[in-house]
C-alpha cells in the first residue's frame, strides 16, 4: 500500500502501480499458465524501460541540484528515487516467488525448468554439443583483474560474475588467496530457453545461463581452481536522448548519434543475484561507479526476465490463449474497392477484434488506382517487416506523391525508424521529420484522388500506429472516412509540418499542441454547467494515461460540480477517486487482459446528445502541449452508438477490471452482477454485430 501525499498520486508510482497489475495476470490462475509465464516477461522489460527513461529523468533532477517538488507532485526527488527502489525490491520480490510457483505448476504439467546441477545423463551429450556448437563461438568473455579500464557493459543486457578461487602455484605460501573475476555477457542471438529432448513424453528446458554455467570448467580450461562461481548482474542506462545542436549535420544524422551515445550514458540501476558473494559484489560496484543515486536492486538468480515473453509454447495450445480470428468490419468488404464503399459513410475498425488488413488493403489500393495522386501519412512505429512501408514504396513506383512524416523519436525505436526512413527516402518517399521541439505522435492518413467532380479526398484517422504485429495485441480504432472537411483538416496537419510557424484553425479537428488541452476543458465546462442547471451531465474517458495536473484539477471541479465521471486508464493516474469532496464522483478503473488496452475515447453527455471523440492524445502533458496529436469527433450515429457500447461493456468488466483509489492496492472489482470479461465480451458483440 502506498500513502497519497496530497490530492494527486506521483506518476512514477502510479506507473510501478500499473506494472504491478501486470504482475497480477502472473498469479491469476484465470489465466493460461505459459501466458502467465508470459506476463512475468511483460512486466520484466517495462520495469526496464521504466528505469531508462522515468528513474533517469528523476536521477538528472537530483543531479542538477533541484528538489523537484513541482514536476513530481511534492515529493522531492531524491525521496522519490528511494521510494522507486523500495517499491521495486518488494515487486522483484514478488514476481521471484511467483516464478516459483509457476515452475511448480509447469511440473505437474510435465514441463521441467532444470539448472547446471539437474542435468541427467541422458542430456549430457546434447548439452555439451550444443554448447560446443551453438555458443562457445559467440560467447564474450572478460578477465577482469588485469584489465587498466573496466569493460563498458551494455544496457541490460545479461552478465555472469564470475569469480574463480585459483590453486597456489608451488612457491606460493598456502592459504593465499588468489583470485579472478571475469565477466560472460550472455548472447542475445540465442534463444533464452533450450529446449533439450524429451524423456519419458516430458519436457525439459534449461536456461541458457545455466547451460553456460554447466560449461563453466570447458571456458576456463586454461586456469586451474579451487573453486568456480557465476552469479548474474545487469545495469540499465540513461535512456534519454541528447540531441547535437551542430547545425551542419542532418536529423538522421543527430538521431543515430544521440542513439549511438546511449551504450555509454549514465547506468542508473544496478541489479545482482542476492547470492553473490561480498567481495565480488564490492569489486564491481567500485570498478563500474555504482553512486548512491543509483537504484541497487538485489534480484534472483536470473534477471533480463523479459525473455520469458518468448518462453516457447512445446505445442500446449491447452497451457496458452487460443488464437481469435479478427473479424471483418459490417459492410466493409475486402474485396472491391474500400474507396467507393468509404466514399457513401464511414467504417470503424477496432483491431485485433477486427482485421487490419483494411488498413493495407486501403494503401495497396491506393498504390495502384491510376485516380490517386497523392498520399499523406504520418508514421510513429512500423512492424520489423512492414507491409504499410512497402505500400508506400509501391505507390511511389506507380508514379504517386508519397509524403510521410516519420518520427524518428519514437522512444526505443529510433533505430529501426532510421533505417526505414534511409530505405523510404532511396525508393523516392518524401520524409518530414516533424517540427522542432515538438514529437509527432498523430496517427493520420490522407489520399486525394482525382474524379469527375475533381479532387476527392479519402483517410484515416487512428488512435494506435500502423503497425500490423503490434496490432494483433493491442487494442485500437481506426476511423476511415471521406468526410471533406475532417479531411482538409487533416490537409492542414500537414502542412503544419511543413511551415510550423502558421497556427491553423480547427473546427473539427482536436490538435495539439494549441488546441487539445483549451477544447477539451470547455467541453468540461459546458458539462459542470449542465450539472448546475440541473440537466444531465457526465464525461466517459477511456485512455492510457491520466497525468496533468491541470486536467486532474478540472476533473475534480467538475465532480464538486455534480458531474458524474467514469475513467478507464490502463496505466498512469494520478488523479485519487471517489474522495469526500475533491472528487466523489468521479470512479475509476484499469483493465489489464488477454490485449493491450490502447485506444483514446471520449464521451460527453451534451445538452443536444453525446458527444464523441477518438484521439491519438493521452491527458499528459507531453500529449497536450509537446506533441503534434489529432483528435476526431465521430459524426456517424452507428459509430458513435458503438464507442458508447464498447465503452459500456469495457465498464462493466468484473473479472479484469481493477479499482483506483487512494490505496493503490489493485483491488479486482467484484460484484453480484454476471461476470463481464470485457475483452472477451467486445469479441463476441462484433461477431453478433455482423449477424444483425
Amino acid at each position: 500500500m502506498i500513502k497519497v501525499k496530497n490530492q494527486y498520486i506521483n506518476r512514477e508510482i502510479s506507473w510501478l502501480s500499473f506494472n504491478e497489475r501486470v504482475l497480477q495476470e502472473s498469479a491469476d490462475k484465470n489465466v493460461p499458465l505459459i501466458e502467465r509465464l508470459r506476463f512475468v516477461g511483460i512486466f520484466s522489460n517495462n520495469l526496464d524501460e521504466f528505469f531508462k527513461v522515468r528513474y533517469a529523468t528523476v536521477k538528472r533532477i537530483v543531479q542538477a541540484g533541484k528538489t523537484g517538488k513541482s514536476e513530481l507532485g511534492g515529493e522531492t526527488a531524491k525521496d522519490l528515487l528511494a521510494e522507486i527502489t523500495n517499491v521495486v525490491i518488494k515487486q522483484q520480490e514478488k514476481s521471484l516467488n511467483i516464478l516459483k510457483q509457476i515452475r511448480k505448476e509447469l511440473e505437474a504439467q510435465n514441463i521441467f525448468q532444470i539448472d547446471e546441477t539437474h542435468v541427467s545423463e541422458a542430456h549430457e551429450e546434447f548439452i555439451k554439443s550444443y554448447f560446443t556448437q551453438k555458443v562457445s563461438p559467440v560467447l564474450m568473455t572478460i578477465i577482469l583483474n588485469d584489465l587498466t579500464e573496466f569493460p563498458t557493459l551494455k544496457d541490460t543486457a545479461a552478465y555472469l560474475a564470475v569469480k574463480m578461487v585459483l590453486i597456489p602455484e608451488e612457491g606460493e605460501t598456502k592459504g593465499t588467496k588468489n583470485v579472478k573475476y571475469a565477466l560472460i555477457e550472455i548472447p542475445k542471438g540465442i534463444d533464452r530457453f533450450v529446449v533439450l529432448p524429451k524423456i519419458d513424453n516430458k519436457d525439459y528446458i534449461i536456461i541458457l545461463d545455466d547451460l553456460i554455467r554447466y560449461s563453466l570448467r570447458n571456458i576456463f580450461t586454461m586456469f586451474s581452481f579451487e573453486s568456480i562461481t557465476a552469479h548474474m548482474i545487469k545495469i540499465t542506462r540513461d535512456a534519454e536522448l541528447d540531441i547535437d545542436s551542430d547545425l551542419s549535420k542532418s536529423f538522421i544524422e543527430k538521431i543515430s548519434s544521440s542513439v549511438e551515445g546511449r551504450k555509454i550514458s549514465d547506468p542508473v540501476r544496478f541489479v545482482y543475484d542476492n547470492r553473490i558473494g561480498k567481495d565480488t559484489l564490492q569489486f564491481l560496484k567500485e570498478k563500474m561507479d555504482i553512486e548512491d543515486i543509483d537504484s541497487v536492486i538485489p534480484g534472483g538468480r536470473y534477471h533480463n526476465r523479459r525473455d520469458y515473453m518468448g518462453f516457447p509454447s512445446l505445442g500446449r495450445e491447452d497451457l496458452m490463449y487460443g488464437k481469435i480470428t479478427p473479424l471483418p468490419v459490417k459492410g466493409l468488404s475486402m474485396e472491391g474497392s474500400l474507396f467507393e464503399r468509404i466514399a457513401k459513410k464511414d467504417y470503424l475498425q477496432y483491431t485485433p477484434y477486427h482485421t487490419f488488413s483494411y488498413v493495407i488493403k486501403f494503401l495497396r489500393e491506393a498504390a495502384l488506382d491510376p485516380k490517386v495522386r497523392s498520399i499523406k501519412i504520418t508514421v510513429y512505429r512500423l512492424a520489423a517487416e512492414s507491409q504499410v512501408a512497402a505500400s508506400l514504396i509501391n505507390a511511389v513506383k506507380n508514379g504517386k506523391q508519397v509524403t510521410m512524416q516519420i518520427e524518428l523519436r519514437a522512444r526505443f525505436d529510433e533505430q529501426a525508424n532510421i533505417e526505414y526512413a534511409e530505405q523510404l527516402q532511396a525508393e523516392g518517399v518524401k520524409l518530414i521529420f516533424g517540427v522542432p521541439g515538438l514529437k509527432v505522435h498523430s496517427k493520420i492518413c490522407v489520399i486525394e484522388r482525382e474524379e469527375e467532380k475533381g479532387i476527392k479526398r479519402y483517410g484515416f484517422i487512428s488512435t494506435g500506429n500502423f503497425n500490423e504485429a503490434t496490432a494483433r495485441i493491442y487494442t485500437d480504432y481506426t476511423l476511415f472516412t471521406a468526410h471533406a472537411p475532417i479531411l482538409r483538416e487533416l490537409n492542414k496537419v500537414f502542412d503544419f509540418f511543413d511551415t510550423p510557424y502558421k497556427i491553423n484553425k480547427y473546427k473539427h479537428l482536436v490538435v495539439s499542441p494549441h488546441y487539445t488541452k483549451s477544447y477539451f476543458v470547455k467541453l468540461i465546462d459546458n458539462e459542470i454547467a449542465n450539472a448546475k442547471a440541473g440537466k444531465e451531465a457526465y464525461i466517459k474517458i477511456k485512455m492510457n494515461s491520466l497525468t496533468s495536473y491541470k486536467m486532474v484539477d478540472k476533473l475534480y471541479e467538475a465532480s464538486n460540480a455534480g458531474v458524474k465521471i467514469q475513467l478507464i486508464i490502463r496505466g498512469i493516474c494520478c488523479l485519487i477517486p471517489g474522495v469526500k469532496g475533491m472528487s466523489e464522483n468521479i470512479e475509476a478503473i484499469s483493465v489489464v487482459d488477454k490485449f493491450l488496452e490502447h485506444p483514446r475515447v471520449f464521451i460527453f453527455a451534451h445538452e443536444d446528445g453525446p458527444k464523441v471523440f477518438i484521439s491519438s492524445a493521452d491527458w499528459m502533458t507531453r500529449n497536450l502541449m509537446n506533441r503534434v496529436e489529432v483528435g476526431c469527433p465521430i459524426y456517424d450515429e452507428d459509430i458513435k452508438q458503438e464507442l458508447i457500447d464498447a465503452f459500456e461493456i469495457c465498464w462493466s468488466d468484473n473479472v479484469k477490471a481493477r479499482i483506483f483509489s487512494e490505496k493503490q492496492d489493485n483491488a479486482y472489482r467484484k460484484n453480484n452482477k454476471p461476470k463481464v470479461r470485457s475483452q472477451f465480451a467486445l469479441y463476441d458483440y462484433y461477431a453478433e454485430k455482423l449477424n444483425s
